[in-house]
């Protein structure tokens, strides 16, 4: 139960559809049970929304390594709670379901690490043009274009993007993006604020971000790049080791 209040973990939005997630844990697998009822049963949502993943397919996901980038492009983690089998599972029923604008999935090759548990850990973004990541990923980062292969529905086009991360997030959003290091940049306040969630913000709005406050330096740092910082005390969330961001699951949003 504890582990509850974490709900971006056992499902996520993707388009216009959701994901129930194959959990890392066995024992937090059960919490997707709440959401598969939810979404079977309840009449606000039961037949109404596409399911892109479930379950019971063996690969192991979770929310937190889901980003909606935008419309059409999806980025997820391959990280220590999420397999590249089930990221691919998950872009085949994007790609075959008619009603699925997805058509781009960005695969992050994040370290497998507890400090570095999901991409939204290291990774988030903050207003349209503008996010904020952990330096510690930058020397090892891969990104893999996921598209749908035309000849075989079955299965996908993988290629490796080369390039900067600003070059290859403008490349899919279409404009220029600014990104912003956790703590500045410097070494020693970005490990410890990233450990601390510094990276994990919940955006609300563009340019609209919540925050846990002990992370002073990072907060201040995106003040100073004209981001509004709402912040939330942590007090003992922290230690669960996940953020606002994971705190949260908005089933829609504007365009």
């Amino acid at each position: 139960m504890p582990n509850l209040y974490f709900t971006r973990d056992p499902f996520a939005s993707a388009g216009n559809g959701v994901i129930l997630n194959k959990m890392y844990s066995v024992t937090r697998n059960r919490e997707t049970i709440y959401a598969e009822y939810i979404f079977n049963y309840h009449p606000d949502f039961k037949d109404k929304l596409d399911k892109y993943y479930d379950r019971y397919l063996p690969y192991h996901i979770e929310g937190g390594d889901v980003l909606n980038l935008n419309s059409h492009t999806l980025a997820v983690g391959i990280s220590q709670r999420t397999e590249a089998a089930a990221i691919d599972e998950l872009a085949k029923n994007c790609f075959k379901d008619p009603n699925c604008k997805i058509d781009t999935i960005l695969a992050f090759n994040i370290p497998e690490s507890r400090a570095f548990m999901h991409l939204d850990t290291v990774f988030t973004q903050i207003d349209i043009d503008k996010f904020t990541y952990h330096p510690g990923i930058m020397d090892t980062l891969e990104v893999f274009e996921i598209t749908k292969n035309e000849d075989n529905l079955d299965e996908v086009r993988v290629i490796k993007k080369e390039g900067s991360l600003e070059n290859i997030l403008e490349e899919y959003l279409g404009i220029d993006i600014t990104l912003i290091p956790c703590a500045g940049g410097d070494k020693i306040a970005s490990e410890r604020e990233q450990w601390n969630d510094g990276t994990n913000t919940l955006c609300i709005a563009p340019g609209v971000v919540v925050v846990y406050n002990r992370n002073n330096i990072t907060n201040e740092v995106l003040r100073e790049k004209g981001i509004k910082v709402i912040e939330m005390n942590s007090a003992e969330l922290s230690r669960g080791r996940g953020g606002p961001r994971c705190m949260s699951m908005p089933l829609e949003r504007e365009d």
